[in-house]
């Protein structure tokens, strides 16, 4: 094992067939410049043939053949160490692909030989529900016409199944095998019911392992555990814990195995939600940063006009999001509420099985939390009962009579329960309610809450320093490949909320232009076009589809109404057709480009400055206005990205000649991202501690700001009402008396106590300041001060101390902090 890295910040690639671990290889270098400090690997364990995200393990003894192999990982891994950067890998313990059964040993062994099999212990099978055979969800109307006997295999299409020793004889109809076998082919409209295995949600080519049992953890973990003996990992993202039956148990095994490796979990919290203090891990992977991120740069003002502008918002975001969760347990995952009422039966056997569904279903929809963590998390599942209580009182008893069941620790419902209703809320609220609702569509983010309209900035505040103190190496993100919009998309939607009344009329221009009888998705889909823009016809088109399918109201993917879907597809081409539709838009973009680029540049800097440890999504250090996957998950151009950096960092890696300007082609983000990632991991000194910063001025309400040590933070926020307010005019922030250098334009900022906003934000939205006497000791320097900035250099020396650690604070900045802390505590 080698020794316990943290991560300063990471770099997300997606790793694939087309950009393999290779690729991967050849970005350590560009990763290095750019500043961050860990690479950060979509999942890389073999996974069914041609997968694009690599979620579908089909193996769990080697890496990805087509992702190059276990000798690319090596490399990859060597590589990055030798520059420095440590290896963080995204892991899926919770379930296994099974489109291909012959690509999954372990899936082809049990359809084989069923509960005979060797591994028949991995899977999570409710073998008596089946009459003793898996159900395979995968005929259509032809039935058992579709499926041919060949080679003494069953097949349907290209797709091979195995069949059991001795059950195949010469005349032998297709239905005479088929009946002979462990497994029974079902039309795939019964999985909503009859399924009798457990899947990741509701994907039926997604099935789940008993992780918690000793023998499947070891040989499901025998090649990660071999990359911690081996060195060449340093860290892991744990894909899904709450689907797993014991998540705690599972990290506690994982911390024994790792030794205590840097570990990451991906769960969702709700407002007001913490992760498990026992938890053996060092945080999230940042859905709940991000919800903050993007509401303290959204006008509150906005949301009345908002609210009203498309005239058919739901009124009540928990009743419809009850709602929406209930149509999941009554649809796609009713065989999980079937599975739950079956071992629920028991405990109530003089209770109807239909009532027992019914009240589970119930349950399950009045959850506030993905899932509750028993013994701790009692009060949220004790809540959700009184809830489905008060929603049903018909159910009152029945919830009476299968509540005990539910609270027990140790109890099979009760663990059910919380492995079931994740699901319920993950396909309830992020796949269906959030398209359900467009007031302002960057709020419908993972994690996030659209009823909470904005964040203040004390309340930004307040959960920084709480994440500093409590998770102080969690992660946090901007843009994931499962976001719904990226982070520049989301940017440019938040200024809609700053155009109220004028963004409402422009929406009833375009309704107008355009009309759509959905009036909830035609507002969802104007806002996903002025988001994307310039997105291809073809990204358009493609989301359009998803949105209103997801969404469920007008169509949906198993009975889609082609009569609504060409009016949708006919708005889509009106973007691209429509000379009217064309010039309000070309409009909109006047008025919201530099705003949205004001956004983007200011959540970037902040979030990389922040207390956590900030990832970049792989292509997001420049504009990146992606929709939801697969359009948030295409190439990335690294070649065109290094030109780019180069550029900035110039031929003597002393900064450019002159600085880029804020504009379409993102080199300005650019800079920000390198020099605010190389200051993290230069120096650390600099981000010890988070004070929040006051502001005062005729535009005080227009800026964030924070001191994290030495290394200060000045980010624009609501720019249409800045300019509104005539600019920063008298506006000050302020910090210790220090003599400054802003990282971003290399402009000397005089020691005093308050920094005038007008002359520092004068070039970009954003300002990074750190004390003139910092030395720079990254690879590459600061970007060059302008002529009129006055003489500060690119590359200050500060003296060693007595320590002999260069840039360490000397004793009179620790009195400038104390002094800073007592001047804004005086504000408080």
């Amino acid at each position: 094992m080698t020794e316990r890295r943290v991560p300063v910040s990471t770099y997300r690639l997606q790793v694939t067939a087309d950009f393999d671990l290779a690729a991967a290889a050849d970005l350590v270098d560009y990763v290095r410049d750019l500043g961050a400090d860990w690479l950060y690997l979509s999942p890389v364990l073999q996974a069914e043939p041609g997968s694009q995200h690599g979620y579908d393990v089909v193996d769990h003894t080697h890496v990805d053949t087509e992702r190059g192999g276990d000798a690319a990982m090596q490399a990859l891994a060597g590589a990055a160490h030798a520059a420095g950067l440590g290896v963080l890998v995204d892991v899926v313990p919770n379930h296994v692909g099974v489109a291909t059964p012959e690509s999954n040993p372990w899936w082809w062994s049990l359809l084989e030989h069923g509960q005979g099999s060797p591994v028949a212990w991995a899977f999570d099978v409710d073998w008596a529900a089946g009459g003793g055979r898996i159900r395979i969800p995968v005929l259509d109307d032809r039935l058992l016409d579709g499926v041919e006997l060949r080679d003494g295999r069953l097949y349907l299409g290209d797709t091979a199944y195995p069949t059991a020793p001795g059950t195949v004889h010469d005349g032998d109809s297709v239905a005479d095998v088929h009946a002979r076998q462990h497994y029974e082919f079902v039309h795939w409209k019964r999985a909503d019911r009859e399924l009798n295995y457990r899947r990741f949600f509701a994907v039926n080519t997604l099935a789940a392992i008993r992780v918690e049992e000793p023998e499947v953890f070891a040989a499901s973990h025998q090649t990660i555990g071999a990359w911690f003996r081996d060195g060449l990992v340093d860290g892991l993202r744990i894909d899904h814990p709450d689907g797993l039956y014991d998540p705690a148990g599972y990290l506690q095994d994982l911390h024994e195995l790792t030794g205590g490796a840097y570990t990451l979990v991906e769960k969702i919290l709700e407002p007001g939600e913490s992760l498990p203090a026992s938890w053996p891990v060092d945080g999230t992977t940042g859905y709940d940063a991000l919800g903050v991120l993007d509401r303290v740069f959204v006008d509150p003002a906005g949301e009345p006009a908002l609210t009203a502008a498309t005239g058919a918002e739901p009124e009540d975001w928990q009743q419809l999001t009850h709602d929406t969760r209930r149509g999941i347990a009554d649809g796609i995952l009713g065989s999980e509420v079937e599975r739950l009422a079956r071992l629920l039966q028991p405990s109530a056997p003089d209770v109807r099985h239909d009532e027992i569904v019914d009240a589970v279903a119930e349950i399950v929809a009045s959850f506030d939390v993905y899932r509750t963590y028993l013994p701790e998390g009692v009060h949220h599942l004790i809540s959700a009962l009184e809830r489905a209580a008060e929603s049903r009182p018909d159910l009152d008893p029945v919830i009476d009579r299968i509540a005990p069941a539910l609270v027990d620790p140790s109890g099979a419902a009760a663990i059910r329960l919380q492995q079931t209703s994740g699901m319920v809320m993950a396909k309830g609220v992020e796949d269906t309610a959030f398209y359900r609702t467009s007031r302002l569509t960057s709020l419908s983010e993972v994690g996030g809450d659209p009823s909470v309209f904005a964040v203040s900035v004390p309340d930004f505040h307040a959960v920084q320093r709480d994440r500093l103190g409590s998770w102080p190496h969690t992660m946090t993100t901007l843009t994931t490949h499962d976001t719904k919009r990226s982070e520049d998309t989301r940017a440019r939607i938040a200024v809609l909320a700053e155009l109220g009344d004028e963004w409402t009329a422009t929406l009833r221009r375009l309704q107008a232009l355009a009309p759509l009888e959905d009036a909830v998705l035609a507002g969802l889909l104007w806002q996903a076009v002025i988001g994307s823009r310039p997105a291809t016809r073809e990204r358009l088109h493609a989301y359009a589809e998803k949105a209103a399918r997801e969404a469920g109201d007008s169509t949906t993917w198993t009975a889609p109404d082609e009569d609504f879907e060409r009016r949708m597809h006919a708005l889509v081409d009106a973007v691209f057709d429509d000379p009217a539709v064309v010039a309000v838009l070309d409009a909109l973009d006047e008025r919201i480009d530099a705003a949205g680029w004001s956004n983007g540049l200011s959540q970037k800097l902040v979030q990389l400055t922040a207390p956590g440890v900030p990832d970049v999504y792989q292509g997001t250090e420049v504009w990146d206005r992606s929709l939801v996957d697969p359009d948030n998950r295409r190439p990335v151009d690294h070649a065109e990205l290094r030109h780019v950096l180069a550029t900035l960092d110039g031929p003597d890696d002393d900064g450019p000649e002159q600085l880029p300007a804020v504009g379409p082609d993102g080199a300005a983000k650019l800079l920000v991202t390198s020099r605010a990632l190389r200051l993290r991991r230069d120096h650390p000194e600099l981000f010890t501690r988070y004070l929040a910063l006051e502001s005062t001025g005729s535009a005080a309400d227009h800026v964030v700001a924070f001191d994290r040590g030495g290394a200060v933070t000045i980010a624009t926020r609501l720019p249409i009402g800045l300019e509104r307010v005539g600019g920063w005019g008298d506006t000050l922030v302020h910090a210790t008396p220090v003599d400054r250098v802003d990282l971003l334009t290399g402009r000397h900022v005089p020691a005093a106590r308050g920094i005038a906003l007008a002359e520092l934000l004068d070039t970009y939205p954003v300002a990074l300041l750190v004390p003139a006497s910092v030395t720079e000791t990254g690879e590459h320097g600061t970007a060059r001060a302008t002529a009129t900035d006055g003489a500060a250099p690119s590359r200050a020396s500060r003296p060693a101390t007595a320590s002999g650690a260069p840039g360490a604070p000397d004793a009179s900045d620790a009195d400038d902090a104390q002094t800073e802390v007592e001047i804004l505590e005086g504000h408080a």
